[in-house]
């Protein structure tokens, strides 16, 4: 028996280290590198997002699909949501107490100026009265034609009905109502009235003293004389010097006042 091995040849032995070697274990570096590519990209998106911006999202979105050999992504810009700090506070309660102090009082001023408007509707409409509404209060403009004769402050017969009509309304409420006297600028000069500060005052103090007579409280009332110092027309022309000559009936506002001391100059805070 022949007991001669042939050697194996270079070309068996080579394949033989090569199978056993084949086995790597540094695979997983792969798909960790593919982990951190996705990573990134996500972060990418995230910086993108946190500012709203439609280039940055065009340019992302070109990256992105060339990156990944596909055509450009489409992103849709994100919703801002405000933060805490700029979203809308809720009003302290003593804020809020106020603001429906403010919704009250007004509701209150525009009920009155309702009232007035239909007791006094037929002069409002022939526009011998006006009724107007402020922050102040409720005005009451009424033309001294209707009042008065000419130079004269004593009230006629006729403008009973109407200043009763206003009473009635007035006296079911507790505002502070002031009468305001109001002349042209033609001076006046008689043994009665030396001046339209006179004239004005007189004919408040008329109106007030009717008021008195039909129920409404007297120390509510206020008598105040303007003269010629208020037009609300042009002294110029007829038509402005009769829409001066009136009487307002102001129905005051009670609003809540803030109250703040003022210090001396000396003593004020740096």
């Amino acid at each position: 028996m022949n007991k001669y091995r042939e050697p194996p040849s270079p070309t068996s032995h080579s394949r033989k280290h090569f199978e056993e070697d084949a086995p790597s274990h540094d695979r997983w570096l792969i798909s960790y590198a593919d982990f951190i590519t996705l990573l990134f990209a996500f972060f990418v998106v995230m910086y993108a997002i946190s500012t709203v911006n439609n280039g940055k999202y065009r340019v992302l979105s070109t990256s992105l699909g060339a990156a990944f050999g596909s055509s450009p992504i489409i992103l849709a810009p994100p919703v801002r949501i405000e933060p805490p700090s700029a979203l809308p506070r809720r009003a302290p309660p003593a804020e809020q107490q106020r603001i429906a102090l403010l919704q009250r009082e007004k509701d209150s001023m525009t009920s009155i100026a309702r009232d007035i408007l239909t007791v006094l509707s037929p002069l409002v409409s022939s526009g011998k009265v006006r009724v107007t509404q402020t922050s102040r209060g409720v005005s009451i403009e009424i033309n001294a034609s209707v009042l008065f004769a000419p130079g004269e402050a004593r009230l006629t017969s006729e403008s009973g009905a109407a200043l009763s009509a206003i009473a009635q309304v007035l006296s079911r409420d507790t505002h502070a109502i002031q009468i305001e006297g109001h002349t042209d600028n033609l001076p006046i000069y008689n043994a009665s009235f030396p001046s339209n500060w006179e004239l004005s005052s007189v004919r408040a103090s008329s109106v007030v003293r009717l008021f008195a007579e039909n129920g409404v409280t007297a120390n509510r009332l206020t008598a105040v004389g303007h003269g010629s110092n208020k037009p609300v027309g042009s002294n110029d022309a007829p038509e402005g010097r009769v829409r001066n000559r009136r009487v307002e009936v102001l129905i005051l506002a009670t609003l809540p006042e803030t109250v703040t001391e003022v210090p001396l100059p000396g003593n004020a805070a740096p």
